[in-house]
């Protein structure tokens, strides 16, 4: 039977990375990711979901990588895995945790639209263009009953500091 845990993720950081070192001078850092997801209604008005919030944790090089190129707000590509804990607080009663522990990230240049949001809106959407006026788009005008032509998508501009990235040892 195959097994696989894994997750991906793409969101905005909700504050800057904390780096710790254990005893053997391995970095672990941690952080908080937004995610949310939008979809039309019926009459078609974009509606958003509740924001959901993700433990992340990174170790070694990738921990001391985040702490150079991830800043709360910046949109993050995260790829690892749900690792569920249990452990007693300093009191001694029961708690559980369940964290991202990830393998890799990509951190986005800032694409936000200004409006106040940590994510990006419809502004921000290059599918969600209006067609542009004819001033503005001189090909428009040599065919007035031909629609108009689609622009592909405006892909986001990546950190490219992530390639230069050794592989990770870690036994998972």
């Amino acid at each position: 039977m195959l097994n696989l845990n894994r997750v991906t993720l793409v969101g905005r950081v909700g504050q800057d990375p904390e780096v710790r070192y254990l005893e053997n001078n391995v970095a672990v850092a941690k952080f908080s990711l937004a995610t949310q997801e939008s979809y039309r209604d019926g009459s078609g008005n974009w509606v958003n979901s509740p924001t959901d919030w993700h433990d992340i944790v990174l170790w070694r090089n990738l921990a001391e990588r985040a702490a150079k190129e991830i800043k709360k707000g910046k949109l993050v590509y995260i790829e690892g895995k749900v690792n569920y804990r249990k452990w007693e607080d300093k009191d001694g009663n029961p708690r559980k945790s369940t964290d991202i522990v990830a393998r890799q990230f990509r951190a986005f240049e800032n694409t936000s639209s200004g409006s106040g949001s940590n994510f990006p809106t419809m502004a921000d959407d290059p599918n969600a263009r209006k067609s542009s006026n004819s001033s503005a788009n001189p090909s428009a005008n040599q065919n007035q009953n031909s629609a108009p032509a689609q622009q592909p998508p405006a892909a986001p501009k990546v950190d490219k500091s992530f390639e230069e990235q050794p592989e990770d040892d870690l036994p998972f």
